[in-house]
């Protein structure tokens, strides 16, 4: 009888092909990385945020797993935020064993199937990245290397642990604010994941300069629009003829603030410019203003200002 290979997850796993590859399923055969998620972790989300398109971001907390996730149409990556504690992962006759705790990240590459041994209670962030995204940001970042990801486990990066674990306090129950975040958080991962995490590391050139005036007006008018299709992130960069990878580093380079960061801003000072000026209640400052509840928009006003909507009104007043 053949023996497991036990592997270190600290030494580089081999790439997993996206498509055609031993082992993995033809695509027509995969599960959506959200229900296969729901029915190995068996609970539901503490929030999830799905795009139409494919791809989203969920956190998620659940109890001991010993299960296999079947293969899935998106990659997946997780940033752990739980208890330390050792695990297996278990692909085909290999073994890996590691330890989980914060800075570290999972990579199940779509397509791909194992069997996981966690003993204690999970608290995760994860993403659903769709290949075409991989692919695209890849293209608009004029790297030719391979978009192959590697199997990770339990494996050292803090900058995509911290940029994913971002994702579940930034949600706010705002529509076009999460959308934004949520598509630019997506290219700036996969960005991250493409330097990182392939067979052949990406080097990227560093953008230089910003939007012309002209272009940055057009972007701002766009961003104080009440349309919440003139806000996406897709329609800001067509608008200013630039790809999404190049939008975002140049809009930063204009102003300051990436393009959710500076729509954010603007909200808060709407919200402000209402709380103070008129009798409107909150919950009326609430839906003009594009949040899905009273609570999500007090929450969101609070955690940048530190107040409750009706103290800092009382106080402003």
């Amino acid at each position: 009888m053949s023996k497991s290979i036990l592997r270190d997850p600290s030494q580089e796993d081999s790439p997993v092909k996206s498509e055609a590859r031993q082992g993995a399923q033809p695509t027509a055969d995969r599960y959506s990385a959200d229900a296969e998620m729901a029915r190995v972790l068996n609970t539901a989300p503490l929030r999830m945020a799905l795009d139409p398109s494919g791809g989203g971001i969920a956190h998620w907390k659940h109890e001991p797993l010993h299960d296999v996730v079947q293969p899935m149409t998106d990659h997946v990556i997780m940033a752990y935020n739980g208890l330390i504690q050792r695990m297996e992962r278990r692909s085909g006759r290999s073994v890996t064993i590691g330890t989980f705790r914060p800075g570290v990240v999972i990579i199940i590459p779509a397509g791909s199937s194992s069997r996981w041994d966690i003993p204690k209670p999970v608290d995760v962030v994860q993403l659903y990245l769709p290949h075409t995204t991989l692919d695209r940001v890849a293209r608009e970042a004029d790297t030719a290397t391979s978009v192959d990801l590697l199997e990770r486990t339990a494996h050292p990066d803090p900058i995509t642990s911290r940029l994913l674990l971002s994702a579940a306090d930034v949600l706010e129950g705002n529509r076009a604010l999460d959308r934004l975040f949520r598509h630019q958080l997506t290219d700036l991962l996969a960005t991250r994941i493409l330097a990182a995490h392939t067979g052949s590391p990406n080097t990227f050139r560093p953008t230089l300069g910003g939007l012309s005036p002209k272009v940055l007006l057009r972007a701002i008018e766009r961003l104080r629009s009440d349309s919440d299709a003139d806000v996406s992130l897709a329609a800001l960069a067509a608008d200013a003829g630039l790809s999404r990878f190049h939008f975002c580093r140049a809009f930063k380079e204009s102003t300051g603030l990436s393009p959710h960061a500076w729509l954010r801003q603007h909200r808060l000072e709407q919200a402000m410019n209402m709380l103070r000026d008129t009798d409107a209640s909150i919950v009326s400052v609430a839906a003009a203003l594009g949040y899905a509840s009273q609570t999500a928009f007090a929450a969101a006003f609070r955690r940048l200002t530190g107040e409750t909507p009706s103290n800092w009104r009382r106080r402003a007043r």
